[in-house]
């Protein structure tokens, strides 16, 4: 139990050291959200008085008249109350029902890729480890040369030969906007066809780590003095490789799954924009642009909760997997 309070006692300090950094980034940039929305009401012919900017100022919690103490106050009075405030980029909606409307297509998309990615990789690194050197070996430098690959030029490549010259896809959007978003079997087959481009570029982008750390842990794991025993006790080939050799080969696989899961909900920006698929990645790469320090740090909340809460899991279910770890610590 011991083992346990520790592990929950860090991370309390680690989110709560997250939550300063995510305050004080934002706040680190040059400009301000309250100038940009200004100087876009300017352009449209309107007048700007120091009451107007006090009233935008107040809305959007720009106001950078008051102590940095107090505004920090403020943000986490905030946050315990789930106001993340006014998304300058989107205004006047708000940052909770922005992320809310694009968390769910970056969860959908990465999500689904990450864990194609993994399994693939790593059913095919435990095959490629155990049988070393024969000719399905070739796969590993066929994978981590896609992964050496620029993200955004894989991207390109893919639009161009499955959207242009073949015209089997599309290649924008998250769907038909001729349809109407629900749980209907039209738009459920328009986001499907929108979003397996953007899947594949992940899947191919990522699949090659996945398996080439696979493939190692298992050449690794095969020349433990365990499996000569397993051997000598007569054991089918079969029984080893599932039993003894992956079983232990993939715990530090687990470990980069859960972790990559909780990168899921930070999306993939590269592969949105060029897309312009409607996720998280998109509405983050907005916000910088702007200097939407409220949608910033909305993002980088769930950001940081998810990581956070991946890495706790991990944690977790490594001291119930291997009970070294918790009879080391």
């Amino acid at each position: 139990m011991s083992y346990y309070v520790r592990k929950l006692g860090f991370y309390l300090v680690a989110l709560w050291a997250a939550l300063t950094l995510n305050f004080a980034i934002p706040r680190m940039l040059p400009g301000n959200p309250v100038d940009i929305m200004l100087a876009k009401l300017q352009q449209r012919g309107g007048t700007v008085s120091p009451e107007t900017r006090a009233a935008y100022a107040t809305l959007l919690g720009g106001d950078d008249s008051t102590p940095l103490w107090e505004q920090y106050l403020t943000y986490l009075v905030n946050l315990s109350r789930g106001d993340l405030g006014i998304a300058v980029s989107y205004y006047p909606a708000k940052v909770v029902d922005v992320i809310a409307t694009s968390l769910p297509w970056t969860i959908a998309l990465v999500g689904i890729a990450t864990v194609i990615a993994a399994s693939l990789g790593v059913l095919l690194g435990a095959f490629v480890g155990w049988r070393p050197g024969t000719w399905v070996d070739s796969l590993v430098p066929a994978t981590t040369l896609l992964a050496a690959v620029p993200y955004f030029w894989l991207a390109l490549i893919l639009a161009f030969l499955f959207g242009r010259v073949l015209g089997w896809l599309p290649v924008q959007g998250g769907y038909d906007v001729a349809l109407t978003p629900g749980w209907n079997a039209d738009f459920l087959v328009s986001a499907v066809q929108h979003g397996a481009l953007p899947a594949l570029t992940i899947v191919l982008a990522s699949i090659g780590a996945w398996l080439l750390g696979m493939r190692n842990m298992m050449v690794s794991t095969l020349s433990e003095d365990y499996i000569l025993t397993a051997e000598a006790k007569g054991l089918a080939p079969r029984t080893i490789l599932r039993t003894y050799a992956a079983r232990n080969a993939v715990l530090p696989s687990v470990a980069g799954f859960a972790i990559s899961l909780g990168f899921v909900v930070s999306g993939s920006v590269i592969t949105e924009q060029v897309f312009s698929y409607p996720g998280i990645g998109s509405r983050l790469l907005g916000a910088v642009t702007n200097n939407d320090f409220a949608l910033m740090q909305g993002v980088f909340l769930c950001i940081t909760l998810a990581v956070l809460g991946a890495n706790l899991l991990v944690d977790l279910l490594y001291g119930l997997i291997d009970p070294r770890i918790r009879a080391r610590s």
